[in-house]
């Protein structure tokens, strides 16, 4: 009797792995666009600010800080060689100091007004507040100086008119930062709040103020940038006895450009820096502790 053998069928041979095609330049750039454009967007920002810090270390033959020469250390020995610029540095830093305080008070009471009220006017008031960023720093510097020239026996043209303008002109940028704050608050933070027994200061000391504090910190730093580093408005209402450090340079660079400009330059590049760098550590460690 005939035995039948049966046998098994073969597994497929298994397919070779594919080979992986090998990219091209052209395919790694249209990969990487984003992160190219960028990083040049990136370098392009950045470039004044290194000029600025190499050119604090330049010691130039002539009177125009132009053109490297050699590597000196004499204008961050001596910052105060150049002469008026110490003075017009500490009226820049007392009027900004003076004027971001007043700015960040009365923008955030006015933010959360407008943010948590509702009220007669609140719309006029919204599109008020961004008229002094919208207007053009020629227009306004020049309607406050005949604000000013009408009170003249009220107001000194001079230091009292230059804070009161920065007040003025960076209000707008505080209300618009804090107000962005307190509108991604979630409400029921402060809900919790009071259901446990918290009162309305408690809530406010304890839970609200905490949480809007970034908002109030970004917005003081953007008002005494601002107020630091504003010319035109400054240069209206500013008098021959009342030189800050914006319109020192400008008359400074009609004479000469001395190195020591670029150290306090330097200087104030560099806070700006750490102060980020040390916002974004904080809030980085905050969200690591809560993880």
């Amino acid at each position: 009797m005939a035995t039948v053998t049966q046998t098994r069928p073969t597994a497929p041979a298994a397919a070779p792995p594919p080979r992986r095609r090998r990219r091209g330049p052209v395919a790694w750039v249209r990969e990487h666009i984003v992160q190219i454009v960028a990083f040049c967007v990136f370098v392009y920002m950045l470039l004044p600010n290194v000029l600025v810090i190499v050119f604090s270390f330049n010691q130039p033959n002539g009177r125009y800080n132009y053109t490297w020469e050699h590597f000196s250390l004499n204008a961050w020995l001596h910052p105060c060689a150049a002469p008026g610029m110490c003075d017009s540095v500490r009226l820049s830093l007392g009027i900004g100091i003076a004027a971001t305080f007043v700015a960040t008070v009365l923008g955030t009471l006015i933010a959360f007004a407008l943010a948590r009220y509702r009220f007669a006017g609140r719309q006029a008031t919204n599109l008020l507040i961004f008229m002094p960023m919208a207007t053009p720093e020629v227009v306004m510097g020049s309607s406050l100086l005949t604000l000013f020239v009408s009170l003249s026996g009220l107001v000194t043209i001079g230091v009292e008119t230059i804070f009161i303008a920065h007040v003025m002109f960076c209000i707008s940028f505080v209300v618009v930062t804090v107000k962005a704050r307190i509108a991604g608050l979630d409400p029921r933070l402060e809900q919790a709040a009071m259901d446990l027994y918290a009162t309305e200061r408690q809530t406010f000391m304890r839970v609200t103020l905490p949480l809007v504090m970034p908002g109030i910190a970004a917005g003081a730093l953007l008002a005494f940038s601002l107020s630091f580093d504003d010319y035109i408005i400054t240069n209206f209402n500013a008098s021959s006895t009342s030189t800050t450090f914006p319109l020192f340079v400008w008359g400074a660079a009609q004479k000469g450009t001395p190195p020591q400009m670029n150290v306090v330059g330097t200087v104030m590049f560099l806070i700006s820096f750490v102060l980020v760098d040390l916002g974004q550590l904080i809030a980085w460690r905050r969200r690591r502790s809560k993880a």
